[in-house]
């Protein structure tokens, strides 16, 4: 399966408790950046975050590689 921005259900389900994935939503951890802000950043690529994901630090789940790229898909769809 292709990398699908429209995958954002797995990053509401997945991230949605610590990370604010999407307009509207009214609650996260205050100490993680927003999937908005991430995709904001100017060295953002969603190979970057892809790659990220492959190895998360302790407190985030451990993707699958055809995950990994649909939730960073999801992410570039954020970008401005």
């Amino acid at each position: 399966m292709a990398a699908d921005a429209a995958h954002g259900d797995l990053a509401k389900r997945w991230c949605a408790s610590c990370h604010l994935v999407e307009r509207g939503q009214k609650q996260a951890s205050a100490d993680v950046p927003s999937f908005a802000a991430i995709a904001a950043k100017s060295d953002f690529s969603p190979e970057k975050v892809a790659y990220f994901l492959l190895d998360p630090h302790p407190r985030m789940p451990n993707f699958p590689l055809s995950r990994a790229e649909d939730i960073a898909a999801y992410i570039g769809a954020l970008r401005k």
